[in-house]
């Protein structure tokens, strides 16, 4: 489409794919991050236009405007939503394209609509290999919402006509992308430790990457999460400089309140989150606990009487 413009706020490993992919699918990609020098350096390697503040975003586009929001979750996209609703005019669409809780994605379109500006919440999958393979993008809002932001989903998604959904109304595309992490949780998991048990049977001296390798091809668990695993195999074998520490996102957390909250049994998300807090060290205090309490009863079970 001659003309398509996007303002892209935010441009961290995601933010700058996404710039990137819409420049080379033929967007005008306008480019601010709160480090300036990033935008700049984008910019300088791509034909990409780099703008200092929110203010010259915002003019530097054509009405109606699309400013894409790609910033960390909670305070930060907060404080720049209310900069841009200021910026912004009636009929321009705001993306809040960060790892949000739904929730604040509902209230976020309340405060947008009555300014007459249009709102979509937009869950992102695809990591830093969106770029080449295309992003998996779930987004919430009005139809009018999602009409105005089709042009730039069909070119983020791996094609036109998939890898993208307008979900429902607003809060749905963070709902969904919230459950699809909390998925993810339960499945690296499982992966974690079925590799675990094929690397403590010593009897057999198995091949950890051969066998990855060789899942990928045919078996039913044959996946993307497995094909990563097997890479990650092929040059870490030993995994002697990976620290055993895995981080967790709000997502998990907030699929397992909404699981909670309905009263929907979700034990292998919930599991896999709280897997995620022990290699934290948030398990530390009750494991001492329990190694102290075994010491005490002489390495023994308590055991009922009678």
């Amino acid at each position: 489409m001659a003309g398509l413009q996007i303002g892209m706020a935010g441009l961290g490993r995601m933010g700058t794919g996404m710039a990137l992919r819409l420049h080379r699918q033929g967007a005008q990609v306008m480019a601010w991050n709160r480090h300036p020098g990033k935008a700049e350096d984008l910019a300088r390697n791509t034909g990409i236009t780099a703008v200092p503040t929110l203010d010259d975003l915002v003019g530097a586009l054509v009405p109606p405007r699309t400013v894409w929001l790609m910033l960390p979750a909670g305070t930060v996209t907060a404080e720049h939503v209310t900069k841009l609703l200021s910026l912004l005019e009636p009929g321009d669409l705001l993306v809040n394209g960060a790892n949000a809780c739904y929730r604040d994605s509902m209230a976020e379109a309340r405060e947008t609509g009555e300014k007459g500006i249009h709102y979509l919440d937009a869950g992102v999958s695809g990591g830093v290999w969106g770029l080449e393979e295309g992003f998996a993008l779930m987004v919430g809002g009005s139809p009018e919402a999602a009409c105005l932001a089709r042009p730039f989903l069909e070119r983020l998604a791996p094609a036109p006509d998939r890898g993208w959904l307008h979900c429902g109304p607003a809060g749905s595309g963070h709902f969904v992308k919230m459950v699809h992490n909390g998925i993810e949780y339960g499945m690296m998991q499982a992966l974690a430790e079925g590799f675990a048990l094929l690397e403590g049977q010593t009897t057999f001296s198995l091949d950890q990457a051969a066998i990855a390798g060789m899942w990928r091809h045919g078996s039913v668990i044959r996946s993307w999460l497995l094909d990563l695993t097997a890479e990650a195999l092929a040059g870490h074998p030993d995994l002697d400089s990976i620290a055993p520490v895995v981080a967790d996102s709000g997502e998990g957390l907030w699929t397992v309140q909404a699981a909670l909250e309905q009263k929907i049994p979700a034990p292998v998300i919930t599991l896999a989150l709280q897997m995620r807090w022990a290699s934290q060290g948030k398990s530390g205090y009750a494991d001492r606990l329990l190694a102290l309490m075994r010491n005490r009863f002489g390495g023994h079970e308590i055991q009922k009487e009678g």
